[in-house]
């Protein structure tokens, strides 16, 4: 473990561009030439606090160029409205697109950021009719606002969900329509329980509200599907391994260790090694 007492990041993710997108990618800059494989993926893609990623450690178990198009707290829309993401999934080799919460995608009860996912927007008409209750100018970010509306109406907050769940297979089929090459679906499950005193939420873990139903309807648009629940003892190793200043420390304790990268790669490895020969 590194820790760095300045307060400022103790990782250098070497951001960088990729033609007209105005995201920030974690580096080194790749060429976009084939064969590569591409990453589309949330928190756990990018590698928050982790020096080598799972595309990382899979690029170097397979000997295949790959290049991090993760986002921190991505959602599908981030990639469906990027033209030059969908351009660079589509002259890949293979995409992996990792299985992202439905809760950070514009819907008919709210919208979000088109390029940070998380942050909440604003509500629609419908949302302000269903919940009169609400002041939804509290809120900065989707996962404290669905929280919130779990409390005040757990039935009102269900039809929230399956609006949610209806969004998301719909735009993960736009998303797999529009990308010409072959993509596997990475779903990591998240098996811990949450804990009690977690201060952000108790919606459950993360991807949020994706379901073997849902993944089901895509299976025929994909190469493969990547299911993997990382061990208990991954986990438990913590922030072993991490590098984050003294400030990241809390939000390292919640995120995925070089350990869980580890048994993704595992998993992963061979379905890039046996759509590439």
């Amino acid at each position: 473990m590194t820790v760095d007492t300045t307060g400022q990041s103790a990782l250098d993710y070497l951001h960088c561009r990729y033609g007209k997108s105005r995201l920030l990618f974690r580096g080194p800059r790749r060429k976009l030439d084939s064969p590569y494989v591409a990453f589309f993926g949330g928190t756990e893609t990018y590698g928050k606090f982790v020096e080598d990623p799972f595309p990382a450690l899979v690029e170097e178990a397979t000997g295949r160029r790959c290049v991090n198009f993760g986002c921190l707290n991505a959602g599908a829309d981030l990639y469906v409205n990027d033209p030059t993401l969908i351009d660079a999934a589509s002259r890949a080799a293979v995409t992996v697109v990792q299985v992202m919460g439905a809760q950070n995608m514009s819907n008919r009860f709210y919208a979000v950021h088109p390029r940070r996912n998380d942050r909440f927007l604003r509500a629609s008409s419908l949302m302000k009719t269903v919940f009169r209750e609400v002041d939804f100018t509290e809120f900065n970010f989707t996962r404290h606002m669905l929280s919130t509306l779990n409390r005040v109406s757990a039935e009102k907050y269900g039809m929230v969900v399956e609006e949610l769940k209806s969004a998301w297979v719909a735009r993960m089929q736009t998303m797999l329509a529009r990308v010409s090459g072959k993509v596997v679906l990475l779903w990591v499950r998240d098996a811990r329980t949450p804990s009690r005193n977690e201060t952000h939420d108790c919606l459950g873990n993360d991807p949020l509200f994706v379901d073997e139903e849902m993944v089901d309807i895509l299976r025929p648009q994909l190469a493969d599907v990547v299911e993997i629940t990382p061990s208990v003892a991954a986990w438990r190793a913590g922030t072993a391994g991490m590098v984050y200043s003294e400030m990241e420390a809390p939000a390292a304790a919640e995120m995925p260790g070089p350990a869980v990268h580890e048994e993704i790669a595992s998993a992963l490895s061979p379905v890039i090694s046996a759509l590439i020969k």
